[in-house]
């Protein structure tokens, strides 16, 4: 990758540039690099070399980060080459690399503040901005009209692909699957309710300026056309860890009502989204659980590795067993 990186640095102008490698994370399928020159101007540089995406797909991408900046979405927006290209390609040993450059989100992830938020203000705010940002990048989306299109979901998430994923010693696992693939069949397919969509919105892919409380997403990898409310479910999950300590099982839901109510409010301050989808959360929950579980498996092939259950086990036992809002409210 040593050759790819030179590349990357002459045709996006880097040459005088720093650039640092970061750690890689457990599902992190990219090279990625944070780019500084005199300590403050920064960029982040990505190298991919995945053999289950095409030059298409990056394009896809980075055109919709492009079009969501240029209408003024806190996205940390994509940088062109020297030659104008959001996507470069490399060729080096028989391997494909395709290289983009994004602006550095201003500000920091909230784990790096030990999960605090800005000093003096409340919880509620940062719950209402995450929701605001959502529902900014869902309200352009819904009258994007792309040059490339991204993957819809039903091109990956079907019977046959999660069948020859998942081994059949997971067969009780996988006919959970199944009938939710058929109840996900059902859902309403419209423009209002169905569209590109960020498919990893998460506190590990958006930065918080602290002195603000502004929040800027980045890192739409695995952007996919998907329904809306798979993104608000997702947050909905993420937001378990604010009362995951909580040992009263109806305290938890009740705390998880008020955040989801907050999130939503931010979120409906720039796109509505219907009372029916928001009554079907549970399901759309469940769909980030599918989603949960099929990277796991992925990894574990791409890394030829035996999948331990315990990286799954909670998210399997509430497919299988039905039940609802991720086992939340489970004492």
């Amino acid at each position: 990758m040593k050759y790819s990186l030179e590349y990357a640095k002459a045709v996006f102008a880097l040459e005088e540039y720093k650039c640092t490698q970061v750690a890689g994370h457990e599902g992190g399928r990219n090279l990625v690099y944070v780019c500084s020159k005199d300590g403050e101007n920064k960029y982040v540089l990505r190298i991919s070399s995945l053999g289950d995406r095409e030059e298409k797909d990056y394009l896809a991408e980075t055109e919709f980060v492009r079009y969501l900046a240029a209408n003024g979405a806190p996205v940390a927006d994509a940088i062109p080459s020297v030659y104008g290209r959001l996507v470069e390609c490399a060729e080096a040993e028989g391997e494909t690399s395709y290289i983009s450059l994004f602006v550095y989100a201003k500000g920091m992830l909230i784990c790096d503040n030990g999960y605090r938020y800005r000093e003096g203000a409340p919880l509620e705010e940062y719950f209402y901005n995450t929701g605001k940002v959502l529902g900014m990048i869902h309200r352009f989306s819904k009258s994007y009209k792309p040059t490339y299109r991204r993957t819809t979901y039903f091109e990956k998430y079907n019977k046959a692909y999660i069948d020859g994923l998942i081994p059949d010693t997971y067969k009780e696992l996988k006919q959970a699957m199944f009938e939710r693939l058929d109840a996900f069949r059902e859902l309403p397919v419209d423009d209002e309710c169905f569209g590109l969509v960020h498919f990893d919105f998460s506190d590990g892919n958006y930065h918080i300026d602290m002195s603000t409380g502004e929040i800027t997403a980045y890192d739409f990898d695995n952007c996919i056309y998907c329904w809306y409310m798979f993104d608000l479910a997702n947050l909905w999950t993420h937001g378990v860890g604010w009362c995951q300590f909580e040992e009263d099982a109806e305290k938890r839901m009740e705390y998880m009502g008020h955040y989801f109510d907050t999130v939503l409010e931010g979120y409906r301050s720039e796109t509505e989204v219907s009372e029916e989808l928001i009554h079907r959360l549970p399901l759309f929950i469940d769909m980030v659980l599918i989603e949960n579980v099929v990277d796991e498996f992925e990894c574990c092939v791409r890394e030829d590795e035996e999948l331990d259950y315990e990286d799954i086990e909670d998210a399997a036992e509430c497919l299988i067993h039905k039940i609802p809002f991720a086992g939340v409210g489970e004492a």
